[in-house]
């Protein structure tokens, strides 16, 4: 573990927005051990604690964070169980998500392929349920060790414990539990599941429900993620953002049908789940509430490539990526009377 106390750290530096303000402290932790010794010891002096993997779903207020940073750089991926088809995989809370990916499509475990390309670390997934083209991560987590810092003891949840719900889990909106690692239940088989999202099976020119290699499903992810700007790219200031910035709305059945005579009985893309309600396109809202990709405010922009994405052009602030989200939110509230919500972490910043 190490401590780099002695100066002040721009978190703009480790975020890929590039936006947020010093931290008091930077400590890094290579391992599960180092995690939990970091945040006993910022217990026991008291002091405030942001847990920070790859910054790539966060977004930092530009007075930054006064206390300790805490940057999760744990890495490992090991095999701890096989029943039949099924292969139980650990992965450390700091090892890059998109390397996790790669090698599990590599090993010839299905499960994860089409989360290829998000950026960010593996103990990062659960805390927002991630997930993109039909595959979420609580799909297959068969565990999470966390580490409870109201408790001072090590635990392990199960993925009920964990109370996953759309881009959403107990962990979100909480720092009482740091994650130290997480154990994912993968098929041995070199096929996906059914392919279960319209523009991926376009992309890979079967019928929704098919069956393809993982390795052709993982491949064509990264095509449509770079074709957003959704991969990290130095080259491709689209991709200097959170990815998408606010979820699709989960609407009630009084509040769909309000929604379709708002638009005049047209059909919104939406997804239907249980009790009735409906999951609404964003997307679709934003831009039928005026606003366009390329979208420009300053040193802040809606992404050219994906109407969902924010974007830091550079020279920026915090505070002025937080008045283009306000205003897209406003305006999407007074043409639909519909509320988004932004999918990012806010840490000393609101919207």
């Amino acid at each position: 573990m190490s401590d780099n106390s002695p100066a002040r750290h721009a978190l703009a530096d480790l975020t890929t927005l590039g936006l947020g303000g010093p931290a008091g402290r930077l400590v890094t932790a290579e391992s599960a051990d180092d995690i939990v010794s970091a945040v006993q010891e910022a217990a026991r002096a008291d002091e405030p604690l942001l847990v920070l993997g790859g910054g790539s779903n966060v977004v930092i207020g530009d007075v930054g964070f006064p206390g300790t940073v805490l940057l999760i750089r744990s890495s490992g991926v090991e095999v701890v169980d096989e029943h039949g088809d099924t292969v139980s995989v650990r992965v450390a809370a700091g090892h890059p998500w998109d390397d996790c990916v790669a090698q599990t499509v590599a090993d010839g475990l299905s499960g994860m392929e089409c989360l290829a390309g998000i950026p960010g670390a593996t103990g990062s997934t659960p805390i927002q349920n991630v997930g993109a083209y039909g595959q979420d991560v609580s799909q297959t987590i068969e565990s999470v060790t966390v580490y409870d810092r109201t408790e001072g003891e090590i635990d392990v949840f199960t993925p009920a414990d964990c109370r996953f719900e759309y881009r959403n889990s107990m962990f979100k909106y909480s720092d009482r539990w740091v994650v130290l690692d997480v154990t994912f239940r993968l098929r041995r088989d070199r096929l996906t599941g059914p392919v279960g999202h319209a523009e991926l099976a376009r992309v890979l020119g079967v019928g929704e429900n098919d069956r393809v290699p993982s390795a052709a499903a993982r491949e064509a992810v990264l095509e449509l993620r770079r074709s957003k700007g959704m991969v990290l790219d130095p080259g491709d200031p689209d991709t200097d953002s959170v990815g998408s910035f606010f979820t699709n709305p989960v609407l009630s059945a009084a509040a769909y049908t309000e929604l379709r005579r708002r638009v005049d009985g047209a059909e919104p893309p939406a997804w239907p789940g249980a009790d009735g309600v409906m999951k609404v396109s964003a997307a679709w809202l934003i831009e039928r509430a005026g606003f366009t990709r390329g979208y420009t405010r300053g040193p802040v922009a809606i992404s050219s490539k994906h109407i969902l994405a924010l974007t830091h052009l550079g020279g920026g602030t915090t505070g002025e990526l937080l008045e283009l989200a306000a205003e897209i939110r406003d305006g999407v509230h007074d043409r639909f009377g519909v509320t988004l919500r932004p999918e990012p972490v806010l840490v000393g910043c609101e919207l």
